[in-house]
């Protein structure tokens, strides 16, 4: 077995729920001399099983919480939905891209996030009953709590807007760009991670504002995803990914890199297998998500919290593969 430090550790990740409906996410392995040497104060491992990327402190005995939002497109260079043109089509067939995108993403993502409620909102679109224009509406109608429940949550609010309000326009972001770093404001300490998913079809209106919002939000616990639908030439979004060129703002750079963006199409699979292509793009959009949120924590100095004190004596464990009935102490 070799000597203590360089015996492989097995990790298996479950999502705990208080009814005992614990839910598998993945695995993955490593050794306490990795956990001990990492990078920096992380280590960053794949999960063999699932594909994903997860973020383990090195001490073990810090957790941070994503919170996940969705923004939605609702403006008319979409299509009027009621057609089989338009990118929000509602066939009774299949999924449009828009909900294709959002479920691949969140069925990810989702994970993270112990209640399962998710912020969803649209932009450019006329609200009943007075046809004011919005680009900050709650899908589900709800100005007081936007939140829906689950992804399936989301699609049904989705699917309501559709019904209800009226595709218009410009394609502005500032406005919920800024509502996300409003709310990744509050808890600043690491135990929060916010990450806002914009699913998009058309060129961007509000260029700069949308700029000077990212820049002010690349300070804060958070991360942007674009995905952009449709045909459109997207090159607004591959500037304000930042990967070549970090985006600024006023003459201010962006502290971090927080934005990424996947034009859409080059995910679907020309062979009709929605399965493999929709798990390559979910993949790809959250790929960055581990270094973001690690470039934070280092950003902000914040350190893993001392792991409790372990008990005197510990009786002998059996190698049971069974969901833990009750939370660890130590949580990835």
């Amino acid at each position: 077995m070799g000597p203590l430090p360089y015996r492989t550790i097995k990790v298996e990740v479950y999502d705990w729920d208080r009814d005992g409906s614990h839910d598998f996410i993945g695995e993955f392995t490593t050794s306490y001399r990795e956990l001990a040497r990492g990078q920096s104060q992380f280590n960053i491992y794949e999960d063999r099983c699932q594909g994903q990327v997860w973020v383990a402190e090195r001490t073990g005995a810090g957790r941070t919480q994503i919170n996940f939002t969705v923004a939605i497109d609702f403006t008319a260079s979409n299509g009027n939905p009621s057609q089989s043109t338009s990118l929000h089509y509602m066939s009774p067939y299949q999924l449009n891209a828009y909900a294709l995108a959002l479920t691949a993403v969140g069925e990810i993502i989702q994970h993270y996030d112990s209640d399962k409620m998710f912020p969803a909102l649209g932009f450019g679109a006329k609200l009943p009953p007075d046809g004011r224009v919005s680009h900050e509406f709650p899908l589900n109608g709800n100005q007081e709590n936007p939140s829906c429940c689950g992804i399936d949550g989301i699609l049904e609010a989705y699917h309501h807007s559709l019904r209800t309000v009226q595709l218009y326009g410009p394609t502005n972001f500032a406005p919920v760009v800024t509502h996300v770093a409003r709310n990744a404001a509050e808890v600043q300490d690491g135990s929060q991670y916010s990450v806002l998913l914009i699913i998009t079809d058309g060129v961007i209106s509000d260029m700069a504002q949308t700029k000077e919002a990212i820049v002010n939000a690349a300070k804060l616990p958070m991360s942007i995803i674009i995905i952009g639908v449709g045909q459109a030439e997207f090159d607004a979004m591959v500037e304000l990914d930042g990967d070549d060129v970090r985006i600024s703002s006023r003459g201010k750079l962006a502290e971090r890199d927080i934005v990424q963006f996947v034009p859409f199409r080059d995910y679907v699979d020309r062979t009709g297998n929605h399965v493999l292509s929709m798990a390559r793009l979910a993949r790809d959009v959250l790929a960055e998500i581990p270094d973001q949120l690690v470039s934070y924590m280092k950003a902000q100095g914040i350190r893993p919290r001392s792991p409790p004190a372990a008990p005197a004596r510990s009786p002998p464990q059996s190698p049971a593969r069974t969901p833990p009935a009750s939370p660890l102490h130590t949580h990835i």
